[in-house]
């Protein structure tokens, strides 16, 4: 288990202090790895042959290949092979990193939608990613993905994605009216990846986006398009400052992840369709609670710089922030959210384990057209509590099914079951 490679290697660290600096890490093995492949994981490690004996290396070493998607845990073994010679063995045990993906919930019309996926979190055995998804919502969406995060040095890589998304968006008026547009948009987006060291992670890149909204039924206001189009290339980018430490379904620990777009160029329906900045932050603090138990928090904070048009960028959605609420039930172009739930394992045996959670979700919006203020107004504030359960596979890397029943708290008499794959944040 993670908790006792990290004790593992705490003891170790103390016990070499007393080692001379002169030590020679004279051979480096990995075992236990099947799929992952040796090259890689020897070109991620710091301790290399030769390398001056160093504990604090090791235990990086440990860390960062507990990081990788492929392996579920690692531990090490030095061995004493001459004088001041000394041999390092990792241990690695694998996660099976071929992770199929099904998510089923209601539409906008109260149909069934559902979204399912391939992805290889450990391809070519090196921890790239490769798949793709296909979606049905109203309309049909796909997207295909390749990642390689070490691609170029360990630290440097790069990725590229193109997505079809097509959807049926509810639009809201100041009057109370409620339209329903087709949007469809078609982008290539292209980043590179920077890994500064294992807490914090910088991601930049360009993406070309093509959009049209038709309208599908409704009453418009007057003088306001039934047809918008807009061709965009985007800055796109993140920051992630990751302090988790992972223990199979635990987590402890504190993150940040920022990320942001902005416009370069656009043409078309800039003033309705064009925000020149959309950013988003998510601050995540996890703490283990005895044995078994296991408190997640999210805040979510989000703002766009275009607030006047009804084509606001952040959801009130089931499946995005607040669960229970319905699906695409209002849009703001800012939002406060706040998640937190209590996770505790009901059962675990071998490679599986069952996960009960009670969890409160609470959520602002500032109104498209409004002021910031929007955001203290009660009337743009939704509270929903709930249940829920986790089944996970131990060995699989983010095999967590989840299921969630969330009801309003509060005048709103909204409630609804959500169902998803890996944890709700």
């Amino acid at each position: 288990m993670r908790l006792k490679s990290l004790l593992v290697v705490i003891f170790f660290s103390l016990a070499l202090c007393g080692l001379s600096q002169n030590s020679i890490i004279s051979e480096v093995e990995i075992e236990g790895n099947k799929r992952t492949t040796t090259n890689f994981l020897k070109r991620l490690a710091f301790v290399k042959n030769g390398s001056t004996l160093d504990s604090l290396k090791i235990a990086d070493d440990v860390r960062r290949f507990t990081l990788l998607p492929s392996v579920a845990s690692a531990s090490f073994q030095l061995y004493e092979i001459g004088p001041e010679n000394y041999k390092v063995v990792y241990n690695i045990v694998e996660n099976f990193a071929i992770i199929p993906g099904l998510n089923v919930s209601q539409d906008v019309n109260d149909d069934i939608a559902f979204r399912t996926s391939l992805f290889d979190f450990n391809f070519l055995g090196q921890n790239q990613i490769i798949g793709g998804f296909y979606s049905r919502n109203v309309f049909g969406s796909y997207g295909a993905f390749w990642e390689a995060p070490n691609l170029f040095t360990r630290k440097l890589g790069f990725g590229l994605n193109f997505q079809n998304n097509v959807l049926q968006e509810p639009i809201f008026f100041d009057d109370g009216r409620d339209v329903d547009y087709k949007f469809d948009s078609s982008s290539f987006e292209f980043r590179f990846f920077y890994e500064h060291n294992f807490k914090n992670r910088f991601e930049i890149g360009l993406n070309f986006a093509a959009i049209n909204y038709n309208l599908l039924n409704g009453d418009v206001p007057d003088n306001f398009p039934e047809t918008l189009e807009l061709n965009r290339i985007l800055v796109v980018g993140e920051y992630q400052y990751n302090n988790l430490a992972l223990e199979y379904q635990y987590v402890s620990g504190f993150r940040s992840l920022f990320s942001y777009e902005f416009t370069l160029d656009s043409k078309g329906d800039n003033d309705l369709l064009r925000n020149f900045f959309v950013g988003r932050n998510d601050f995540e603090y996890f703490k283990r609670v005895g044995a078994k138990g296991n408190w997640a928090n999210r805040l979510r904070l989000g703002f766009a710089s275009n607030s006047s048009t009804p084509f606001a960028p952040f959801a009130l959605d089931n499946q995005l922030n607040i669960r229970g609420v319905g699906n695409v039930v209002d849009r703001g172009s800012a939002s406060v959210v706040v998640n937190t739930e209590y996770r505790y394992t009901l059962y675990e045996k071998g490679w599986f384990a069952m996960q009960g959670n009670a969890f409160i979700d609470a959520g602002t919006w500032q109104n498209p057209g409004g002021d910031i203020s929007n955001l203290l107004k009660a009337e743009n504030a939704s509270l929903f509590s709930g249940l829920g359960l986790r089944f996970i596979h131990k060995r699989i890397f983010n095999a967590v099914f989840r299921i969630d029943y969330g009801f309003s708290v509060g005048d709103k008499s909204n409630s609804g079951i959500v169902f998803g794959i890996g944890q709700y944040f």
